[in-house]
């Protein structure tokens, strides 16, 4: 069996679908974004089965990316948890076939406290179809299971139109990577967009030597700092060059080389630097590997050393 080809077959089949779909959004789509921009509450995602499963994950991106979201289950609502919905909110209901016996028992309630309803179906004529102020068709042409029964591409659909949903609503209130950030404090994602080179950049008994500094004297100074190299500055404290212990030991191959050498003979001058402390942690990982470097040097606008980013500790908090 060729295993390959049916995998194939199976994303050619889902693409085709949501290609289609694109094809096809209608002012249907634009009115249901503006009602939810126009929501003084909550956005109340609801559905059954393979349809609660994708209506979860919805909820998930629309509260993570600035539209105040939770997944309810028909059945807990059946059961007290309809008092979680009021008429500030907007419910979005899923169901392929529109006629999930769960789903379809709460509906009347749900339009009895008059909360505007977004119905994700196949079918405008079904139960779910009818009740709906707005209804985004989820039109399929052909399951990507074999038998045609299993959602497949269905659900795909209406994931690809939930995340379609979610970023119209970014896009229309300008959310930006800082907004993000507030709602990811923890995680892979906040160390991405939260950290920031202030809160990970060594401050204190930073390795600072002068210019006039014999290389003897350097190795030391290397030691001492623990971070393999040494900053040279001048009488102001503005940064002119690094040595590293690498550099050191590439220059002990020359002939001439000498402990009582000046420093600067075998020091990196000009070496990256940045001056931005309120840059993301991220962004100055980036720029180290782009670079090629272990040490990013961190000054003020007059180019006076304030800390040093050492790609070992990026490393250590999970910058990535």
């Amino acid at each position: 069996m060729n295993y390959k080809q049916i995998a194939q077959e199976t994303l050619q089949i889902e693409a085709q679908t949501l290609l289609n779909s694109a094809q096809n959004i209608d002012d249907v789509f634009d009115k249901a974004v503006e009602v939810i921009l126009a929501c003084k509450g909550k956005l109340i995602v609801t559905g059954v089965g393979k349809s609660g499963l994708i209506g979860a994950k919805m909820a998930a991106t629309f509260a993570s990316t600035g539209t105040p979201s939770f997944f309810l289950h028909p059945t807990e609502a059946l059961h007290g948890d309809l008092g979680m919905i009021s008429q500030n909110d907007v419910v979005i209901a899923i169901s392929y076939s529109g006629e999930s016996e769960e789903l379809s028992s709460i509906l009347p309630h749900i339009k009895r406290f008059d909360t505007p309803l977004i119905g994700m179906t196949r079918d405008r004529n079904s139960t779910l179809g009818k009740y709906s102020d707005l209804v985004i068709d989820v039109v399929v042409e052909k399951e990507a299971c074999p038998l045609n029964i299993a959602p497949t591409s269905s659900t795909t659909l209406t994931l690809a139109l939930g995340d379609a949903l979610a970023v119209c609503l970014m896009k229309a209130r300008d959310f930006k990577k800082s907004d993000f950030a507030s709602f990811h404090p923890g995680g892979a994602l906040g160390k991405q967009l939260f950290v920031k080179v202030k809160d990970l950049m060594r401050t204190k008994d930073l390795p600072i030597i002068s210019a006039d500094t014999k290389v003897k004297d350097a190795i030391v100074k290397i030691s001492e700092g623990r971070i393999g190299t040494v900053l040279i500055t001048d009488e102001l404290g503005r940064l002119l060059a690094l040595v590293s212990d690498g550099d050191i030991r590439r220059a002990l191959m020359s002939n001439n080389f000498s402990l009582e050498d000046n420093v600067l003979k075998y020091a990196t001058l000009n070496p990256k630097a940045i001056d931005n402390e309120n840059m993301l942690a991220s962004e100055a990982l980036v720029i180290i590997e782009e670079m090629k470097i272990q040490l990013l040097v961190v000054t003020d606008k007059e180019k006076k050393v304030t800390g040093v980013l050492h790609i070992h500790t990026l490393i250590e908090k999970g910058i990535s």
